[in-house]
Protein backbone atom coordinates (compact mmCIF):
# COMPACT_ATOMS: atom_id res chain seq x y z
CA UNK A 1 0.00 0.00 0.00
CA UNK A 2 1.05 3.67 -0.63
CA UNK A 3 1.98 6.32 1.08
CA UNK A 4 -1.08 8.21 0.09
CA UNK A 5 -3.65 5.68 0.56
CA UNK A 6 -2.27 4.98 3.71
CA UNK A 7 -2.85 8.44 4.59
CA UNK A 8 -6.03 8.32 3.27
CA UNK A 9 -6.94 4.89 5.01
CA UNK A 10 -5.66 6.97 8.98
CA UNK A 11 -7.78 10.30 8.05
CA UNK A 12 -10.76 8.17 6.77
CA UNK A 13 -10.56 6.12 10.04
CA UNK A 14 -9.66 9.43 12.44
CA UNK A 15 -12.97 10.62 10.90
CA UNK A 16 -15.08 8.31 11.65
CA UNK A 17 -13.35 7.87 15.62
CA UNK A 18 -13.54 11.65 15.49
CA UNK A 19 -17.78 11.12 14.81
CA UNK A 20 -17.89 8.82 17.57
CA UNK A 21 -16.00 10.73 20.06
CA UNK A 22 -19.04 12.98 19.34
CA UNK A 23 -21.83 11.12 19.99
CA UNK A 24 -19.95 10.65 23.05
CA UNK A 25 -19.54 14.14 24.26
CA UNK A 26 -23.38 14.64 23.41
CA UNK A 27 -23.95 11.69 25.51
CA UNK A 28 -21.71 12.84 28.78
CA UNK A 29 -23.32 16.31 28.41
CA UNK A 30 -27.24 14.85 28.32
CA UNK A 31 -26.60 12.76 31.25
CA UNK A 32 -24.20 15.09 33.27
CA UNK A 33 -21.69 12.74 33.64
CA UNK A 34 -18.06 13.36 34.41
CA UNK A 35 -15.30 12.08 32.13
CA UNK A 36 -11.42 12.24 32.90
CA UNK A 37 -8.61 11.08 30.73
CA UNK A 38 -4.96 11.33 31.72
CA UNK A 39 -2.53 11.11 28.72
CA UNK A 40 1.12 10.16 30.31
CA UNK A 41 4.54 8.82 29.00
CA UNK A 42 7.90 10.14 28.56
CA UNK A 43 9.18 13.55 26.61
CA UNK A 44 7.93 13.45 22.64
CA UNK A 45 5.87 10.22 22.94
CA UNK A 46 2.97 11.45 21.21
CA UNK A 47 0.77 13.09 24.15
CA UNK A 48 0.25 16.44 22.63
CA UNK A 49 -0.86 15.23 19.46
CA UNK A 50 -3.28 12.12 20.46
CA UNK A 51 -4.96 14.97 22.95
CA UNK A 52 -5.21 17.43 19.68
CA UNK A 53 -6.54 14.56 17.69
CA UNK A 54 -9.39 13.66 20.62
CA UNK A 55 -10.20 17.32 21.24
CA UNK A 56 -10.02 19.14 17.90
CA UNK A 57 -13.90 18.36 17.21
CA UNK A 58 -15.45 18.35 20.38
CA UNK A 59 -17.37 21.02 21.53
CA UNK A 60 -14.71 23.43 23.90
CA UNK A 61 -17.52 24.39 26.09
CA UNK A 62 -17.75 20.57 27.32
CA UNK A 63 -13.70 19.78 26.86
CA UNK A 64 -11.21 21.32 28.62
CA UNK A 65 -7.52 20.39 28.24
CA UNK A 66 -5.26 20.77 31.32
CA UNK A 67 -1.31 21.39 31.21
CA UNK A 68 -0.28 23.06 34.22
CA UNK A 69 2.79 24.58 34.84
CA UNK A 70 5.39 23.93 37.31
CA UNK A 71 3.66 24.66 41.03
CA UNK A 72 3.76 28.48 42.44
CA UNK A 73 5.26 29.21 45.76
CA UNK A 74 1.83 29.09 47.29
CA UNK A 75 1.10 25.78 45.99
CA UNK A 76 4.07 24.26 46.90
CA UNK A 77 2.58 24.72 50.44
CA UNK A 78 -0.75 22.54 49.92
CA UNK A 79 -1.18 19.25 49.90
CA UNK A 80 0.34 17.88 46.48
CA UNK A 81 -3.11 16.90 44.73
CA UNK A 82 -5.12 20.26 45.75
CA UNK A 83 -4.29 21.99 42.53
CA UNK A 84 -5.05 19.10 40.18
CA UNK A 85 -8.35 19.25 42.07
CA UNK A 86 -8.98 22.00 41.15
CA UNK A 87 -9.46 21.00 37.35
CA UNK A 88 -11.46 17.81 37.38
CA UNK A 89 -14.26 17.52 35.52
CA UNK A 90 -18.04 18.66 36.03
CA UNK A 91 -21.06 17.89 35.05
CA UNK A 92 -21.18 17.08 31.06
CA UNK A 93 -17.30 17.83 30.93
CA UNK A 94 -14.67 15.82 29.39
CA UNK A 95 -11.18 16.54 31.19
CA UNK A 96 -7.95 15.71 29.33
CA UNK A 97 -5.11 16.17 31.52
CA UNK A 98 -2.01 16.54 29.38
CA UNK A 99 0.87 15.38 32.39
CA UNK A 100 -1.20 15.18 35.48
CA UNK A 101 -0.36 14.03 39.30
CA UNK A 102 2.37 11.58 37.98
CA UNK A 103 4.47 14.15 37.35
CA UNK A 104 5.21 13.51 40.79
CA UNK A 105 6.33 9.38 39.88
CA UNK A 106 8.03 10.89 36.63
CA UNK A 107 10.22 13.99 36.03
CA UNK A 108 10.20 15.14 39.64
CA UNK A 109 11.79 12.58 41.49
CA UNK A 110 14.29 11.64 38.46
CA UNK A 111 14.77 15.61 38.23
CA UNK A 112 15.32 16.11 41.61
CA UNK A 113 12.25 18.66 41.92
CA UNK A 114 11.09 16.31 44.47
CA UNK A 115 12.36 14.56 48.20
CA UNK A 116 12.31 10.58 47.95
CA UNK A 117 10.36 10.58 51.05
CA UNK A 118 7.91 13.08 48.79
CA UNK A 119 7.87 10.44 45.95
CA UNK A 120 7.71 7.62 48.35
CA UNK A 121 4.43 9.47 49.71
CA UNK A 122 3.18 9.96 46.39
CA UNK A 123 3.27 6.48 45.41
CA UNK A 124 1.51 5.58 48.53
CA UNK A 125 -1.52 8.63 48.32
CA UNK A 126 -1.98 7.75 44.74
CA UNK A 127 -4.28 4.64 44.71
CA UNK A 128 -6.27 6.20 47.64
CA UNK A 129 -7.00 9.42 46.05
CA UNK A 130 -7.98 8.12 42.07
CA UNK A 131 -9.92 5.83 44.62
CA UNK A 132 -11.83 8.67 45.83
CA UNK A 133 -12.02 10.22 42.27
CA UNK A 134 -13.76 6.96 41.10
CA UNK A 135 -16.38 6.65 43.99
CA UNK A 136 -17.75 10.08 43.22
CA UNK A 137 -18.86 8.89 39.89
CA UNK A 138 -15.72 10.01 37.70
CA UNK A 139 -15.35 7.65 34.13
CA UNK A 140 -11.61 7.93 34.71
CA UNK A 141 -8.67 6.71 31.67
CA UNK A 142 -5.30 6.83 32.77
CA UNK A 143 -3.38 6.32 29.44
CA UNK A 144 0.93 5.80 29.66
CA UNK A 145 2.49 6.32 26.20
CA UNK A 146 5.28 3.98 25.17
CA UNK A 147 8.17 5.55 23.04
CA UNK A 148 11.66 3.47 22.38
CA UNK A 149 14.51 5.20 23.22
CA UNK A 150 15.50 5.07 19.37
CA UNK A 151 12.23 7.27 18.59
CA UNK A 152 12.16 9.46 21.14
CA UNK A 153 16.02 10.56 19.96
CA UNK A 154 14.45 10.79 16.44
CA UNK A 155 11.75 12.96 17.55
CA UNK A 156 14.13 15.18 19.83
CA UNK A 157 16.34 15.46 16.57
CA UNK A 158 13.03 16.24 14.37
CA UNK A 159 11.77 19.32 16.76
CA UNK A 160 15.34 21.13 16.88
CA UNK A 161 15.34 21.59 13.34
CA UNK A 162 11.51 22.16 12.85
CA UNK A 163 11.07 26.09 13.99
CA UNK A 164 7.26 24.89 14.21
CA UNK A 165 8.10 22.33 16.92
CA UNK A 166 11.52 23.63 18.75
CA UNK A 167 9.38 25.51 21.32
CA UNK A 168 8.25 21.78 22.39
CA UNK A 169 12.07 21.30 23.65
CA UNK A 170 12.84 22.24 26.99
CA UNK A 171 15.79 21.41 29.24
CA UNK A 172 14.05 18.71 30.93
CA UNK A 173 13.97 17.24 27.46
CA UNK A 174 17.12 17.08 26.58
CA UNK A 175 18.40 15.09 29.22
CA UNK A 176 15.17 12.84 28.94
CA UNK A 177 17.71 10.28 26.79
CA UNK A 178 20.98 10.38 29.19
CA UNK A 179 18.31 9.96 32.04
CA UNK A 180 16.71 6.88 30.17
CA UNK A 181 17.60 4.17 32.77
CA UNK A 182 16.12 6.37 35.68
CA UNK A 183 12.71 7.28 33.75
CA UNK A 184 12.55 3.34 33.86
CA UNK A 185 13.08 2.97 37.01
CA UNK A 186 10.60 5.55 37.84
CA UNK A 187 7.80 4.04 35.25
CA UNK A 188 8.56 0.67 37.27
CA UNK A 189 7.76 2.02 40.49
CA UNK A 190 4.73 4.10 39.30
CA UNK A 191 3.45 0.91 37.54
CA UNK A 192 3.27 -1.15 41.09
CA UNK A 193 2.14 1.40 42.93
CA UNK A 194 -0.80 2.91 41.31
CA UNK A 195 -2.06 -0.01 38.42
CA UNK A 196 -4.62 -1.47 40.76
CA UNK A 197 -8.15 -3.30 39.93
CA UNK A 198 -10.11 -0.43 40.60
CA UNK A 199 -8.03 2.08 38.74
CA UNK A 200 -5.80 0.39 35.79
CA UNK A 201 -3.29 1.59 33.59
CA UNK A 202 -3.45 1.35 29.47
CA UNK A 203 -0.46 0.95 28.04
CA UNK A 204 0.34 2.35 24.55
CA UNK A 205 3.21 1.60 22.30
CA UNK A 206 3.03 4.80 20.10
CA UNK A 207 6.40 4.59 18.01
CA UNK A 208 3.89 4.80 15.16
CA UNK A 209 1.95 7.94 16.40
CA UNK A 210 -0.85 7.96 14.10
CA UNK A 211 -1.78 3.72 15.55
CA UNK A 212 -1.40 4.94 19.06
CA UNK A 213 -4.10 7.93 18.29
CA UNK A 214 -6.56 5.17 16.60
CA UNK A 215 -5.98 2.65 19.34
CA UNK A 216 -6.44 5.27 21.82
CA UNK A 217 -9.39 6.21 20.43
CA UNK A 218 -11.00 2.85 19.88
CA UNK A 219 -10.10 2.14 23.44
CA UNK A 220 -11.94 4.41 24.90
CA UNK A 221 -15.27 4.43 22.59
CA UNK A 222 -15.21 0.83 23.35
CA UNK A 223 -15.23 1.15 26.80
CA UNK A 224 -18.06 3.13 27.24
CA UNK A 225 -22.17 3.64 25.92
CA UNK A 226 -23.73 5.95 24.24
CA UNK A 227 -26.74 6.43 22.03
CA UNK A 228 -25.99 5.40 18.04
CA UNK A 229 -22.75 3.37 18.68
CA UNK A 230 -20.98 2.11 15.61
CA UNK A 231 -20.93 -1.92 14.90
CA UNK A 232 -18.60 -2.81 18.14
CA UNK A 233 -16.35 -4.63 15.45
CA UNK A 234 -14.62 -1.05 13.76
CA UNK A 235 -13.73 -0.17 17.78
CA UNK A 236 -11.51 -3.09 18.37
CA UNK A 237 -8.44 -1.58 19.06
CA UNK A 238 -4.92 -3.82 18.48
CA UNK A 239 -3.68 -5.98 21.72
CA UNK A 240 -0.80 -5.72 20.32
CA UNK A 241 -0.26 -2.23 20.57
CA UNK A 242 -2.73 -2.17 23.54
CA UNK A 243 -2.31 -3.91 27.23
CA UNK A 244 -3.13 -3.85 30.74
CA UNK A 245 -0.57 -1.91 33.13
CA UNK A 246 -0.14 -5.61 34.62
CA UNK A 247 1.04 -6.88 31.45
CA UNK A 248 3.37 -4.33 31.43
CA UNK A 249 4.52 -5.32 34.53
CA UNK A 250 5.22 -8.46 33.32
CA UNK A 251 7.24 -7.65 30.10
CA UNK A 252 9.34 -4.97 31.83
CA UNK A 253 10.37 -7.36 34.43
CA UNK A 254 11.02 -10.19 31.97
CA UNK A 255 13.16 -7.29 30.13
CA UNK A 256 14.96 -6.52 33.28
CA UNK A 257 16.16 -10.54 33.58
CA UNK A 258 17.15 -10.48 30.36
CA UNK A 259 18.57 -7.42 28.67
CA UNK A 260 18.23 -4.99 31.70
CA UNK A 261 16.80 -0.97 31.54
CA UNK A 262 17.11 -0.72 28.61
CA UNK A 263 14.17 -2.53 27.29
CA UNK A 264 12.04 -0.61 29.12
CA UNK A 265 10.33 1.94 26.94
Amino acid sequence: MSGKSDKKSYEAELRTLQIELLKFQNHVKDKGLRVLILMEGRDAAGKGGTIKRLSEHLNPRGCRIVALAKPSDVERTQWYFQRYVAHLPSAGEIVVFDRSWYNRAGVEPVMGFCTQEEHREFLREVPKFEEMIINSGIIFFKFYLSVSKDEQKRRFKERLTDPLKQFKISPVDRRSQELWDQYSVAKYSMLLASHTPISPWTIVSSDNKKEARINIFKYILSSVEYPNKIDKKALKYDEKLVRDGAVEIKRIEAGLNKDGLKSIS
